[in-house]
């Protein structure tokens, strides 16, 4: 009879090894989603590239002047010239986790946005990321969509 007072402990230990597994991947992939923010913010671009895939897709979803909804397609190597290249404003996204998903190898973050250049507000929105956990290189970002406005931000 005494050994059924361990039962509670011992189903209390084996389930709790899967969350903390699970939580220890989404702090890698967050840490890997706030490697690319400092790399911006340090004009790192070495920095940057270490996070993303080869193939990495990058896109906006947009709202065009006349009001009509648009997908822009972003070159990657574009990004990360813009992102070396000497410029005067830093480039501060400060982004808040709101959704963190991991099921094996793969992952799908939601994040808010604020970006400023330098102190100054500049736009908003939110980010999409979805990662994939290679064996040699970690976490690394395969697909970025975002959206941008000047206004009506989500916390």
């Amino acid at each position: 009879m005494k050994y059924f007072q361990f039962i509670p402990f011992i189903l209390l230990i084996i389930c709790s090894r899967p969350a903390a597994a699970q939580h220890s991947e989404e702090e890698a992939v967050k840490s890997a989603i706030r490697q690319l923010f400092e790399g911006m913010k340090r004009g790192d671009s070495a920095m940057v590239k270490a996070v993303f895939s080869e193939n990495v897709v990058m896109q906006t979803a947009l709202t065009t002047k006349d009001g009509s909804l648009k997908l822009v397609t972003a070159s990657f190597e574009k990004f990360l010239t813009a992102v070396g290249s000497p410029h005067t404003d830093v480039w501060d996204e400060r982004i808040s986790f709101s959704k963190v998903l991991v099921d094996g190898p793969l992952a799908s973050v939601w994040t808010p946005y604020q970006f400023y250049l330098n102190e100054k507000f500049s736009h908003c929105g939110v980010n999409s990321f979805q990662l994939f956990k290679s064996p040699e290189g970690g976490w690394k970002i395969i697909y970025l969509v975002d959206t941008r406005r000047k206004e009506k931000c989500v916390e």
